[in-house]
């Protein structure tokens, strides 16, 4: 479990906040009033579905993921919750572990009841949470109370998330707790960073704030919270906020993480809080992973990397300049707690390496070193701070780099996502969506046999031309050569994907205006959707 950095902020009085009104942000410039989805936070429908499926099946890795979680005691249907009125962290009569637990419970039994359709998991989730909405009023303690009210409160939000339309589960009730017990110390924080100064906490004390903001936000279908979430993590002036929590770059992909010279249980929980905030975000249609060049990739690989045993660069690091702060500085990266397996690594490979196709060694070889995931109660008796069991939850059946999606050597038809009528099609020479269906036989790429280029029944291949695609017959040049070779990257939906520009990275595939054009990646739903095809038969 974490505990926070200065001598200052221990004495601060215990202040308790109990059930007054939530004050919400105003709205930034431009913030989305779309409607928000559900379920939306870690998990969707669709990766539900590919649970039960793979699990029914017997595959692996999932398998045995569902296996851990069965051997949890946690995940025992006749778990009776330990509801308190009051949760403190920090000082005397301590006792937020045992809402920790509470919660872990909830969440094992969830994933179970949604898996295998047993009512009584799902009686058991709601059960638990119906009690610790009708019995907790405030959450209390020294400094350490925010680190509660952030943890425990993206992790219950998760849980209602999962639950919501229930029989018998009082949504209302569990809304008003999380809107009046959690959000107030969750905003509090992020807002006056406890009275001390903006770099006194490290950055896991932002980010689970943030996610709990974000996941609340989801939860209550407040746009508000989400935006309020979204541009702390880009433009927020504390540790969490990212250009903060990786604030150097190294050679070789690497990024810097904020609490490496700290102890790598730190670095670790950091990079945990991080990618929930990421995937719950991503699942809004945000897309929060590949923000700033994908920074948090590079910070996840630095931790990664280091944790495996291998050295990594360290630039000295100061903090704590300006007013009512101690200068203090790290100069090298410590080897206290190095090679931590905390379940957090299944959901970083699976959305870098497997939804978008990128080499991220460190993370994979992570992965696989604490695969499969446990969770509450399999890491030590006071480990909560994950949810855990990302090895059944993350891992997805379709690589993004095509796999069995895209079979080299057959034909395959490509119908829109968003446009689930359409199709990939030739208006003579020019590419462009519609009702009749293109077999394109798919073949390795002309410039890179690792990647996919695609022939219509003319001999004619897919290529882009000033940013427009067209079916153009090969000349033999090595301009057309790159213009006609694709990366798959993952799409928005499992069996979909997005075909991204070899010479051209970062531009896709896309339809608009029933046209097909080679554009720049936006972070807009509208983009991903436009951008993402189903190989069909």
């Amino acid at each position: 479990m974490t505990t926070q950095p200065s001598r200052r902020s221990l004495l601060k009085a215990a202040v308790t906040v109990g059930a007054g009104a939530a004050v919400l942000p105003a709205l930034p410039a431009g913030a989305s009033a779309a409607a928000l989805k559900h379920p939306g936070m870690l998990h969707t429908q669709p990766d539900f579905d590919r649970m039960r499926a793979q699990v029914n099946a017997g595959a692996q890795p999932w398998k045995a993921g569902w296996d851990k979680l069965v051997a949890n005691s946690r995940s025992k249907s006749t778990w009776k919750a330990r509801p308190v009125e009051t949760v403190v962290r920090g000082g005397t009569g301590a006792n937020h572990v045992q809402l920790a637990i509470d919660v872990a419970a909830a969440y094992q039994n969830a994933l179970r009841w949604k898996i295998s359709g047993d009512k009584a998991h799902g009686d058991a989730a709601r059960d638990i949470l119906n009690a610790w909405s009708a019995a907790l009023k405030a959450v209390t303690g020294n400094a350490d109370r925010f680190l509660a009210a952030g943890i425990q409160g993206w992790q219950l939000a998760n849980v209602g998330e999962i639950m919501r339309g229930y029989p018998g589960f009082d949504l209302d009730r569990f809304k008003k707790m999380m809107l009046t017990v959690f959000y107030p110390l969750n905003d509090r924080f992020l807002r006056g960073h406890n009275d001390a100064c903006i770099t006194n906490y490290w950055a896991n004390w932002d980010l689970c704030a943030m996610a709990s903001i974000l996941a609340i936000g989801i939860l209550c279908d407040d746009q508000a919270k989400v935006d309020q979430a979204v541009e702390y993590f880009k433009h927020g002036k504390g540790n969490g906020a990212i250009m903060n929590a990786v604030p150097f770059l190294h050679p070789g992909g690497l990024g810097q993480w904020q609490e490496s010279g700290r102890d790598q249980g730190h670095a670790s929980l950091g990079i945990g809080l991080m990618g929930v905030l990421c995937e719950m975000a991503w699942n809004q249609g945000i897309d929060l992973y590949g923000y700033a060049d994908d920074r948090f990739m590079k910070g996840a690989q630095y931790v990664a990397k280091y944790n495996l045993g291998e050295s990594v660069p360290f630039t000295t690091y100061k903090w704590g300049t300006g007013q009512n702060c101690a200068p203090r500085e790290q100069t090298e990266v410590s080897a206290a707690g190095r090679g931590m397996n905390d379940p957090v690594w299944a959901l970083l490979y699976n959305h870098y390496g497997v939804r978008r196709g990128l080499p991220v060694p460190h993370i994979e070889a992570y992965g696989k070193r604490v695969a499969p995931e446990g969770g509450g109660g399999d890491y030590g008796g006071s480990k909560y701070d994950h949810l855990g069991f990302g090895t059944l939850t993350f891992t997805r059946a379709t690589a993004a780099g095509g796999g069995g999606l895209l079979p080299k050597g057959v034909s395959r038809a490509f119908q829109s996502v968003n446009r689930p009528k359409a199709y990939i099609q030739a208006a003579g020479a020019v590419g462009r969506i519609g009702a009749t269906a293109l077999a394109l036989r798919i073949v390795p790429g002309l410039s890179d046999a690792k990647g996919y280029s695609f022939v219509d029944s003319e001999g004619r291949y897919l290529r882009h031309k000033d940013f427009l695609v067209r079916f153009d017959t090969n000349d033999g040049t090595a301009l057309f050569k790159r213009d006609a070779t694709f990366h798959a990257r993952q799409g928005t939906v499992d069996g979909s994907v997005r075909l991204e520009s070899a010479n051209y990275p970062g531009r896709f595939v896309r339809h608009r205006d029933d046209a097909l054009r080679l554009d720049k990646a936006e972070d807009t739903t509208l983009f991903r959707g436009d951008s993402s095809f189903k190989p069909t038969a």
